[in-house]
C-alpha cells in the first residue's frame, strides 16, 4: 500500500493549476503543452490540398504555365521563387510570368470550381 500512495504522488493532472497570467487567471498544465497532434493533422492537410493543387496543375494547364506555378509557388518542395527569378530561368520578363501566372490560376480556380459543382 505504501508503495502505490508513492506511484501515485508523482502522478500530475493537466487540469492542475500551475500559475496565474497577467490578468490573474489560473494557468494550468494543459494550457501551456504544445499539441503534437494538431501539428500533424495540419501538415496531413496541407499534404492533401498541395496534392490536390498539384493535380489540377497537371490537369489544366500547358507546359509553360505548370512550370510557372510550380516555380512560384514551391510545388516541387523546394522553395518558392520569386516572378523575377522564374523570367530569369525561362529567359522571359517578370512582367510576361506575371500574365502568364494570372491565367495559370484563373485556370486552376475554374477547375476547382468545376469539381465543387459534381
Amino acid at each position: 500500500m505504501l508503495r502505490a500512495e508513492k506511484k501515485r504522488s508523482k502522478d500530475v493532472s493537466l487540469n492542475e493549476p500551475i500559475g496565474t497570467d497577467k490578468e490573474g487567471n489560473t494557468i494550468s498544465l494543459i494550457d501551456v503543452v504544445e499539441n503534437d497532434e494538431m501539428d500533424t493533422l495540419e501538415q496531413i492537410e496541407k499534404a492533401e490540398n498541395i496534392s490536390l493543387v498539384q493535380k489540377y496543375v497537371a490537369q489544366s494547364l500547358n507546359e509553360r504555365e505548370k512550370e510557372i506555378i510550380v516555380w512560384r509557388y514551391g510545388l516541387d518542395g523546394k522553395k518558392p521563387m520569386t516572378q523575377k527569378k522564374v523570367g530569369e530561368k525561362l529567359g522571359i520578363s517578370r512582367s510576361y510570368v506575371s500574365r502568364i501566372e494570372k491565367r495559370a490560376l484563373e485556370k486552376l480556380k475554374k477547375a476547382l470550381d468545376n469539381s465543387y459543382r459534381m
